[in-house]
């Protein structure tokens, strides 16, 4: 391809999320319960209340394609979240994957579920060899600088939380496992109760008043649960409404 003059910016020049695999064919194994269920719990009590819903973006094991200079290169974190940025792209269409070239904004955090053969890439414990891509470690923190990498492995209970300090990653000091994140006005801790009939430990968001930001479902019931009690005050059974 000729080079114009002035050069075509990257979000026309470069391929965009049509162009690109969405999935790896060598890899056509599903994710295993539990992580389907908790990117499913993270995604239900997402809410940063500075930003309006229609620009919030969160996905869970989606293609992140983050180089120009390699357009197959790509990441696929358990769960991540961009703010500031169209729910759909282009305003109009669900995504395929993320093209960082074409969005022009990094997600603001990245989650990884660890899994004994993933856990040295996660925690930057793997070095990158010649001629291959960054690790996911590398990525992350150097070149979409993502605020904030949590890890949580399922296995342990244990909470890991880095935050971006100039140009590397500080791990945080975990008092209690909740990581307040004031650029969401929200915070990720783990929360012990049940989900999707399961009890364990959960990741789950919470607000600025240290409350669990509750599930659609939660709120339903809740609704259903403050109707009852007014009735109750008025005299009236709500089990015969």
């Amino acid at each position: 391809m000729y080079q114009t003059d002035p050069p075509r910016p990257a979000k026309e020049a470069l391929p965009t999320m049509y162009d690109l695999p969405s999935e790896d064919p060598k890899e056509p194994g599903l994710p295993d319960e539990f992580h389907i269920f908790q990117p499913q719990l993270l995604r239900e009590t997402f809410f940063p209340p500075n930003y309006p819903p229609d620009q919030v973006f969160v996905a869970s094991d989606l293609n992140l394609y983050y180089d120009p200079q390699h357009t197959l290169w790509y990441k696929r974190p358990d769960w991540f979240a961009a703010v500031g940025v169209s729910r759909l792209y282009e305003q109009q269409n669900l995504r395929l994957s993320y093209v960082i070239w074409q969005e022009g904004v990094a997600p603001f955090v990245a989650v990884e579920l660890l899994s004994p053969g993933t856990e040295k890439e996660d925690l930057g414990q793997t070095l990158r060899e010649i001629k291959q891509p960054p690790t996911k470690w590398e990525v992350y923190e150097r070149i979409l600088r993502v605020p904030y990498y949590i890890v949580f492995d399922r296995y342990t209970d244990k909470l890991q939380a880095f935050q971006l300090v100039a140009d590397r990653y500080s791990e945080l000091n975990l008092s209690t496992p909740k990581v307040w994140m004031p650029g969401l006005q929200m915070g990720l801790g783990l929360w012990q109760g049940s989900y999707q009939g399961i009890e364990r430990l959960w990741l789950r968001w919470y607000d600025a008043a240290g409350n669990w930001v509750p599930t659609p479902l939660e709120q339903e019931r809740q609704r259903a649960e403050q109707l009852a009690a007014r009735l109750r005050e008025l005299g009236i059974d709500p089990n015969e409404v």
